[in-house]
């Protein structure tokens, strides 16, 4: 049985929030359950974009801070690092008020370099990824809460979606064309590759709307953990109210046995009914996966694909 940590919490103030995230970790053994002595422990949070500070697109940096603090603690080696959607790790985190935090701690950002690794999954037996996370001994995944104009909502299976490195994001919308069901089941199988230790899910403030960026803040003053990123998923949007077969990466994990029943969650402190919220806004419409690009667009990322197919292929045996 799964183990969720559900809490409210109303306050980024670190002193406040380490209270926090120690009483989240609690149930699930504290982060000496995750992280041993020397170990090299990459936190992921989502750092979308350098264009909209102040509008709860990214992860907090104080999130991010508090867990490298207590990783360090543990005697683990983090950090931390992404893949935007636009731009560099360090160019988004410079520009949403990353680095004075970061210098404190001396916690290195990193950018991620893509690898081909051999997945479970015959249907995506091809997946690149970034070596930074595989080869990790430690995956904290650090997601933000927000609505999503082609997934209906982003949260700890789709934050791995950024350790996809550059451009194979685009060729991955590309190639799953219109079909969410598609591309739900690659974010899954993703997911499941970089199969994180922990994930901590920042719902303090969300962003809500035509996210992942568009949309606006929402204090919900809600902050989840699991070890088991689809269960932590299937909580979140049950404490939102949103129908499951909605989301694609949670319909997708469903199909593949990978999503728990609620039912069969262990949740120590609340419920996801104890923390629900009625009145979370959806995008206003969906939007197609490949963004409804030309097709000289699509076939200019086939034959990019098709280049990066031909490198070797690592095995999960060379993590």
């Amino acid at each position: 049985m799964p183990t969720v940590s559900l809490i409210r919490a109303d306050s980024y103030e670190r002193q406040a929030l380490r209270a926090y995230v120690e009483t989240l970790l609690e149930p699930l053994g504290g982060m000496g359950a995750f992280v041993k002595k020397s170990d090299r422990v990459l936190l992921k949070p989502n750092l979308l974009t350098a264009g909209r500070p102040g509008k709860e697109c990214i992860t907090r940096p104080e999130l991010v801070y508090c867990v490298a603090q207590m990783v360090i603690e543990a005697g683990g080696k983090p950090f931390f690092g992404d893949s935007p959607a636009f731009g560099t790790a360090m160019g988004v985190a410079r520009a949403n008020g990353y680095l004075p935090l970061m210098e404190e701690i001396n916690l290195p950002i990193v950018e991620f370099h893509g690898q081909r690794y051999e997945t479970q999954s015959d249907a995506f037996n091809h997946l690149r990824l970034c070596k930074e996370a595989m080869e990790a001994d430690v995956v904290i995944n650090l997601p933000k809460l927000k609505s999503h104009m082609q997934l209906t909502l982003t949260m700890g299976v789709k934050n791995l979606f950024g350790c996809v490195p550059g451009k194979m994001k685009a060729w991955w919308h590309m190639e799953a064309g219109k079909d969410e069901n598609r591309f739900g089941q690659m974010l899954v199988e993703t997911a499941r590759a970089i199969n994180p230790d922990l994930t901590i899910l920042d719902g303090i403030i969300g962003h809500q709307g035509n996210g992942p960026s568009g949309g606006e803040p929402r204090q919900l003053n809600i902050l989840g953990a699991s070890a088991d990123v689809f269960a932590l998923d299937r909580s979140i949007v049950e404490i939102l109210n949103v129908e499951p077969a909605l989301v694609p990466t949670i319909a997708a994990g469903e199909r593949l046995g990978l999503s728990p029943k609620l039912a069969d969650i262990d949740f120590p402190h609340q419920r996801p009914l104890e923390l629900q919220v009625t009145d979370w806004k959806l995008p206003d419409a969906l939007m197609p996966i490949d963004f409804g690009m030309p097709r000289v667009i699509k076939s200019t990322f086939k034959h990019l694909y098709i280049r990066l197919i031909k490198e070797p292929m690592r095995t999960y045996a060379e993590r």
